[in-house]
């Protein structure tokens, strides 16, 4: 990576490898057993700070780094927590609104290893990879020391390792279906799960849901007693208009109206996002009907958002977008923001999978919106191979529709000469668009295929 300390990245090199003889981020045993364990020899370093926590099954990552934005442009100092990363390791932890370095991640890691050793050498199960990553997370963000901490789930709610925190304000993205392996296909139970971050006399921010997911949720909110923002209700999206590199925004807060709000990114979803985002935050400084946080500290803040892999432009002419969408709904949002923000001549996609995900959903998805389809892989070993996924998309593309590229360089080199084919050149100014995606892997090779640094 440009400008890292090779020595640096070697090191970190050393640690991942230590960190993937553990169990992956795949294999839970639902427990809170160990990590608090560790937390407990560490002294607790999750309560030296109040703690946002984020969970749902999409927008967690964008909603996650929008709430960071806004507390660092309301000059906090924060600490953000999130899963997967793209291309590093290290843009899972981050302090001030940027990846901790390669340096600062080894020394968190060999700060907890000691006592990692002692909670594997009293349970019959050692430490996940993701239990010893919060552990190292909730530590460098208490030496920092940081305002808040600012918390993705990894999967589910009540069992995940960030649940050892006592989260004061807990926000619920959209529930919907995925890791079906280890959540179930029950939308209530997925929400229970889910609703399992919601602490005693906590703040609940809540994303419009399916209604038997809303009822769950609500269920843990009288048991609590929390309090709830809803989605619709107290907060939301007032307007949107599509701007030049995202979108301007008016939005309805706990504390008023705040408009002019230009937000980078693109799409519905991620408007909704913002206003999820920003009814967390003023939910942490106690803002509602009479107080109003600084609206121009918040417009800085929003213009401030930086989202990797979240329909991230990483070319122009033709345009290449990158999106980490990796299931049937989050690949409906992406369809979604493809056809109503931007204007293709023909757009191509490039589509690798991981093989247990919904690839048939995901594909049926995007069939509307895109013309032909290039299938690849990533580098992970759990990526389905592109003539099975080829066969699956069989009947939703048509063969003539579908191309099959093993490497995922040369799939996008053959996207991109797709994309700028054309039988009338003269048909549109727009050109030709690619959009990659089908996978937070593919994302992440994706952005580092297009020289784009880890953020």
């Amino acid at each position: 990576m440009t400008g890292m300390d090779p020595g640096a990245l070697h090191e970190l090199r050393v640690v991942e490898a230590e960190l993937n003889e553990r169990w992956p981020e795949t294999k839970i045993e639902p427990s809170l057993d160990r990590i608090r364990a560790l937390t407990d020899l560490l002294a607790e370093p999750q309560s030296n700070y109040p703690v946002v926590q984020i969970a749902g099954t999409n927008g967690k990552s964008s909603t996650t780094r929008i709430i960071d934005a806004l507390l660092t442009g309301l000059e906090l100092r924060t600490g953000r927590y999130t899963s997967p990363h793209l291309q590093l390791a290290t843009e899972r932890i981050g302090v001030d609104g940027a990846p901790i370095s390669p340096a600062g991640y080894v020394e968190a890691y060999r700060d907890v290893a000691p006592y990692v050793s002692i909670v594997d050498s009293q349970s019959d199960v050692r430490m996940s990879k993701f239990e010893v990553l919060t552990g190292m997370a909730y530590a460098a963000f208490a030496d920092a020391p940081v305002d808040a901490g600012v918390v993705e789930v990894g999967l589910g709610g009540s069992w995940d390792a960030t649940n050892v925190a006592d989260a004061k304000i807990a926000v619920i993205c959209p529930v919907a279906l995925d890791h079906a392996e280890y959540l179930g296909t029950d939308i209530a139970g997925i929400a229970r799960e889910k609703a399992g971050i919601i602490k005693p006399e906590s703040v609940v921010v809540m994303a419009s849901q399916p209604v038997e997911a809303q009822q769950e949720i609500m269920n843990r909110i009288a048991e609590v007693d929390a309090t709830v923002a809803r989605e619709g209700q107290e907060f939301g999206v007032l307007e949107r208009t599509v701007a030049v590199g995202g979108q301007l925004l008016k939005l309805q807060g706990l504390g008023g109206v705040y408009d002019e709000i230009f937000l980078p990114l693109h799409g519905e979803h991620q408007a909704r996002n913002a206003a999820l985002a920003l009814a967390a935050v003023e939910a942490f400084f106690g803002a509602g009907a009479d107080r109003q946080l600084d609206v121009d500290r918040i417009r800085s803040g929003f213009a401030s958002v930086i989202v990797p892999g979240r329909l991230e432009r990483v070319r122009a002419a033709p345009t290449v977008l990158v999106d980490a969408a990796h299931n049937p709904h989050g690949t409906r949002a992406l369809a979604d923001a493809l056809s109503s923000e931007f204007s293709f001549r023909k757009l191509v996609a490039v589509v690798g999978v991981l093989g247990d995900k919904d690839a048939r959903g995901i594909l049926a998805e995007l069939e509307p919106v895109v013309e032909e389809l290039v299938l690849t892989r990533n580098s992970s070993p759990r990526s389905l191979d592109p003539d099975e996924l080829a066969g699956i998309a069989l009947d939703i593309f048509g063969q003539d529709r579908i191309m099959v590229e093993p490497r995922l360089d040369n799939a996008v080199e053959q996207a991109i000469q797709l994309a700028e084919e054309t039988d009338d050149p003269g048909e549109s100014v727009s050109g030709g668009g690619v959009v990659i995606t089908g996978s937070v892997v593919t994302a992440g090779e994706a952005r580092a295929l297009f020289g784009k640094e880890p953020a």
